[in-house]
């Protein structure tokens, strides 16, 4: 995987990669240890408005590999999410 390019991430494409890029993240180092729904929160003021839920759940699937954890699809952190 390469260590900077977001795309190379399961479950970040381009569009993702944008929302990640508000925030002010273009290479997976920049995700490493950080809280995802902070990421989450600051993509929503940046753009003045809530998105879907869903995005949280990609951003945390982005922060857990760049953590050095396997691959999982976004939605298995559904649930985590919720609990949350």
């Amino acid at each position: 995987m390469s260590k900077t390019e977001l795309t190379s991430l399961l479950n970040v494409g381009p569009p993702v990669a944008d929302y990640l890029g508000r925030a002010e993240i273009t290479r997976i180092d920049q995700l490493a240890g950080r809280d995802p729904a902070e990421i989450y929160e600051t993509i929503c003021e940046r753009d003045q408005q809530r998105h879907d839920p869903c995005l949280l759940d990609t951003i945390m699937s982005a922060v857990d590999q760049a953590n050095g954890n396997p691959p999982r699809p976004w939605w298995t952190y559904t649930p985590e999410r919720k609990d949350a």
